[in-house]
């Protein structure tokens, strides 16, 4: 085998596939039930003190035990529910300095890098460690204006004025049949909210890592921008290779009230034995403006379709989401929009990769309510196959109730051409490092609208990712 391919696996294995011991201080039986249910929630200390996030938990159970599982999308059948560890808490107490974590924890983040990109260009950061977030921190002239960077617990016990107005108000538990399980077995993840008027200059990053075999994450995010605010959060996810199969549930409540302008950025780099099923979801009030990024490399099988809800006029939502996919993968991504007010406009464009008989899906949905007049819309998927046995397949919805709405939708299979191919190998490139280059162009329109340090690290992601596409 090639020397290059061989240091690649390498890197990749070092960089991200290696785990720690477990050395959890608490950790629930592997199963579904309310027994562990409520174990968990007395750990958490939510029983006597929250009731109310307790009763939400357990709408949550019984919701997820009564609906069936999607018979679209992804194949779900081999998910054992009752093989997966819900919760395992790995430290006593999250920590404000990185020397304070346990060895094992402490070099799972030095390895990922993310010590060194706070220091660098970081507003705050935030990791968690299977079900519970292990470090926070936020730069001290933003507490000073105001701004709250904390875990949800934290959230819940000390801003529950802003906490409990919005928390469940945008994805319910009974909105699918994994946000119902991601609200019974909700832990870690983020709660954030920018003031009025307040600009976050840098970046506020979570990075969620699985450590455990046949663990089950269930991190759930909520986000407001407050009027004329602006922020940009960025999302890393990371997990060893297993034999056993691990699932990622999570869910994302984003509020961006009027004139606030917010980022949501993905990179996602799960092993391929994690079903990734997510739920996103932002509601846009008048002249606010919402943009997801969202990059899928890795999973066994990833079901993401980040939304904006139009809510206000104005109101602006753009979405960009690129997938990647490999030998045994498939991901079904795209995005959604709601036009529910006048004079919005949205931009929808997903760019998708397939190898190696990996599968890409993508599956979009845009609506345009009656009293939504003057809406502006842009729909574009695209699509490359590196070979004759990948698949790709596109399921666009387009709900148009409003006469007077301007819309367009563009979409493109193609393949690799030999001349590109010719041209870059005249230029003194091989096979393995033209395809590379190639499919990085295609996914550039993603690398130009993150920070230089993540571009860098997401080509970076793609070249690891194109070992063994020749031959």
């Amino acid at each position: 085998m090639d020397k290059q391919i061989l240091n690649l696996r390498k890197e990749y294995a070092e960089k991200y596939g290696f785990s720690v011991p477990d050395k959890s201080v608490h950790k629930t039986e592997p199963g579904l039930s309310e027994r562990v249910l409520r174990e968990m929630s007395e750990i958490k200390g939510e029983k006597n003190v929250n009731e109310w996030i307790h009763k939400f938990r357990l709408r949550g159970l019984n919701h997820f035990l009564k609906r069936p599982l999607p018979k679209w999308g992804g194949d779900l059948s081999s998910i054992n529910f009752d093989e997966i560890t819900y919760y395992l808490k790995p430290t006593e107490k999250e920590e404000t300095s990185w020397e304070e974590l346990p060895p094992g924890i402490k070099s799972t983040f030095d390895k990922l890098g993310i010590p060194e990109a706070e220091r660098k260009f970081l507003s705050g950061v935030g990791v968690q460690f299977d079900s519970e977030n292990v470090y926070h921190s936020l730069k001290k002239d933003l507490e000073k204006k105001g701004v709250i960077f904390v875990d949800p617990d934290t959230g819940l016990q000390k801003y529950p004025h802003i906490f409990k107005k919005w928390f469940g108000s945008i994805i319910p538990p009974e909105d699918n049949k994994f946000s119902a399980l991601n609200s019974a077995f909700f832990s870690g993840g983020s709660f954030i909210y920018i003031p009025p008027g307040v600009e976050v200059k840098q970046p506020l990053q979570a990075y969620f890592r699985i450590n455990a075999e046949g663990f089950g994450q269930f991190e759930r995010t909520l986000i407001i921008v407050d009027e004329g605010a602006k922020a940009h959060y960025i999302e890393g996810c990371t997990a060893p290779i297993y034999s056993k199969e691990s699932l990622h549930a999570a869910v994302v409540e984003v509020v961006a009230l009027p004139g606030s302008h917010f980022r949501y950025t993905t990179l996602q780099n799960w092993s391929n034995n994690v079903y990734n099923l997510v739920t996103k979801r932002a509601h846009a009030f008048e002249g606010a403006t919402v943009e997801w990024l969202d990059a899928n490399i890795g999973s066994k099988l990833t079901m993401k379709y980040p939304s904006v809800f139009l809510r206000g006029p104005r109101a602006k939502a753009d979405i960009l989401s690129v997938a990647f996919a490999g030998k045994g993968q498939h991901q079904d991504t795209g995005g959604k929009v709601v036009h529910l007010a006048p004079n919005t406009t949205s931009k929808l464009i997903a760019k998708s990769v397939s190898k190696d008989s990996g599968r890409t899906t993508y599956r979009g949905l845009l609506h345009v309510s009656k009293l939504a007049d003057n809406v502006k819309s842009t729909v574009r998927c695209d699509a490359l196959l590196l070979d004759e046995i990948s698949k790709t397949d596109t399921y666009p919805y387009n709900e148009v109730n409003n006469e007077s709405a301007t819309i367009t939708h563009e979409a493109t299979v193609g393949k690799i051409g030999e001349q590109q191919l010719f041209y870059l190998m005249s230029r003194g490139l091989n096979e393995q490092e033209a395809l590379s280059l190639i499919v990085s162009g295609f996914f550039d329109a993603f690398a130009k609208e993150i920070p230089l340090e993540y571009a860098v690290e997401f080509n970076r992601l793609i070249r690891l990712e194109m070992i063994g596409a020749v031959g």
